[in-house]
Order: structure tokens, then sequence, then C-alpha cells
């Protein structure tokens, strides 16, 4: 029951990330270490890396705990200020939606959990996510933050005052689940929902034009992925509308605007300058609630997202999802730190 009222505590505050200033970098380094003044000189030694660690920096996965090897400090085993602490760092990291989103999808791997049952095939569960630091937090020299587990991970590379989630993997299993209040949630709905508003938005021609086959994939660039990329294909966003280009955009800001307000306004007007040389792509039935793919690729960006099963019953419904967010110029900061 405590780290229920904590989450829903945090995410209370979490409207705090909104209208981020250019304090940003600093705001996030003094939360980092906050959060390890929380700790003994032995969970210091776990979560720190040397700077540059490479091994570290690809140590993440889709893959539950007993699957996938992690290292770092595992949830399971912080007291709570050291959670509260932790948090407050992914908070002021990320924007308010941004971490409500994360959290929720975390949320889900309980719901999995309960839904597996103790003792039953890989550890599922909040308790099972690990986190890490790479470098020391500094608002001048390149440090990371990691935090992940099944179906989300976060790479938070800060460099000065940008800051780069790429690469994330943006995934939930099961996509839907209810709280302890009773209330339905569903961390990538708005996402599945606009997917699919703007591949039926589109004209005959078009929808022919991004529709690549009739079943779905898996993600392409997901973890061990780094450093491969894959061309563009689809629909180019030059051949959309003025309104489809709109819509375009609002289904990339739920990528672009994980970060808080600050950074993703940099972000977004990136992308948005390379708007016409993005591609829309479609895996799968257009009818909503089909199992599908969809890719969004362009000169800085590529989004996957991928449904990798579906629930019981006619329609079924998404019910176990992969995504990844990369940056093919800037996955973990690359284009600061050469």
């Amino acid at each position: 029951m405590a780290k229920a009222r904590l989450i829903v505590f945090l995410l209370c505050l979490g409207t705090s990330a909104a209208g981020a200033s250019p304090t940003t970098t600093p705001r996030i380094v003094a939360a980092a270490n906050a959060f390890l003044a929380t700790l003994s000189d032995a969970e210091k030694g776990a979560l720190l890396f040397a700077p540059g660690d490479t091994a570290q920096k690809q140590r993440w996965s889709n893959l539950p705990a007993g699957i996938f090897k992690r290292a770092g400090l595992m949830w399971a085993n912080l007291k709570e200020p050291q959670r509260a602490a932790w948090l407050a760092l992914m908070q002021v990291t990320l924007s308010a939606e941004g971490y409500r989103r994360v959290v929720d999808e975390w949320r889900a791997d309980d719901a999995l959990a309960r839904e597996s049952g103790a003792g039953r095939g890989p550890d599922f569960g909040m308790g099972f996510y690990w986190i890490a630091l790479i470098g020391k937090p500094s608002e001048t020299d390149p440090w990371q933050w990691q935090w992940g587990g099944h179906h989300v991970t976060i790479n938070a590379t800060v460099v000065g005052p940008h800051v780069s989630l790429t690469p994330s993997f943006i995934g939930v299993q099961p996509s839907t689940f209810t709280d302890a209040s009773g209330v339905a949630v569903r961390p990538l709905g708005d996402i599945e929902r606009d997917a699919f508003a703007l591949i039926n938005w589109l004209e005959p021609d078009q929808q022919r034009a991004a529709l690549l086959a009739e079943r779905p994939v898996d993600v392409v660039l997901g973890p061990g992925e780094d450093g491969k990329t894959i061309a563009p294909e689809g629909l180019p966003a030059a051949r959309m509308s003025e309104d489809q280009r709109a819509a375009l955009m609002r289904l990339i800001a739920h990528y672009s605007g994980l970060v808080n307000d600050e950074d993703a306004a940099e972000r977004t007007s990136e992308i948005r300058a390379g708007i016409d040389r993005t591609y829309f792509a479609w895996n799968g039935p257009t009818t909503p609630g089909s199992a599908i793919y969809f890719r969004v690729t362009g000169p800085a960006l590529v989004i996957e997202y991928s449904v990798q099963a579906q629930g019981p019953g006619p329609g079924g419904g998404a019910s176990h999802i992969h995504g990844i967010y990369r940056d093919p110029t800037n996955d973990y900061a690359a284009r600061y730190t050469r």
C-alpha cells in the first residue's frame, strides 16, 4: 500500500514538470545528486558506471528479469526515501505526460505479475526494474541515467542544456489494466487512437503507399540494434495534406514529448524541419483495435509500434505492445558528444 500511495502522490505532482525553463539541466543534476545522497557507498558502487561505458549503455531490453541480466540497483531493494528521490529525478527529466505514461507502463507489469501468478515463468512486477547512472551528474559533461525492465526502458543522456531520450523502449503488457481505484488504465491508448485516426484519414492512394504488409512484424531497431539504420518506407509526409501532416505530428509528439517541455520544444522543432522527408508506414488491418505495426522514419527519427498479441474474444484488442523511439543521428546524445 505504501508503494501505491507513493506512486499516486508523485503522479499528482507530475504537472510540475510542465513549463520547464532554461534551468532544466541544473534541476536534473540537483535531483540526481539528491538521489545519490540517499545511497550508501555500496549502493553507489553498484549504481555508478564510468563515463562512456558502452556495455552498460547497451544493457537494456524489453525482456523480463530471469531472461535478461541487467546491472545497477534493483527497485525492489530500494527504501522508500530512495524511491521517492529517484522518481523525482525522472519527473524533472520527463514531461508531465511522459512521466505519467512511463509510470503507467511500469504499473502494468504489476498487473501482469498478478495475472501470471507467483512462481510461474519469468519475474514480472515493478520490483524487477533497474536503475543506473553512467558518468556523474554534471551541468556540462555528458552523463546518462538509465531506468528500465520488462517492456519499458528510458535512456536519458544529459549533455549541457540538451537531454536525449533516444533510444528508449516504449511498450506495455497488458495494454489495459485496472488500478486500485477501479479505473481502467491504457498507457499507450492515445498512441493507438491517433495512429488509427491517421491511417483512416488517408485517401485510398495514400493508404496504398503507406501499407507495407498485411500482418504486423516486431520492431526492427529494438534492443541490441544500436547503430543500425532502416530505409524510409511508406507514405512520405510531402504527399500529405496540411491537416494530415498535423495529425502525423500529433502522433510523433507522444514520443518527442516524453522529455521535459524545454527539451521537447527543441526536439519538436528539429522533427518539424524534416517533416517533408518523414515517412509513415503501416502493416496490418486499418480497423481500430486490430493487431498492427506502424513506423515513422525521418532524418532524425525512428518510431516503431508493434502489437505482439491481442486479447481474447472477437475483436480482441491489442494486449501486448512493443515500441521503440530512436534518433539515428543522436542516440545516447551522440551528436553532442562527438
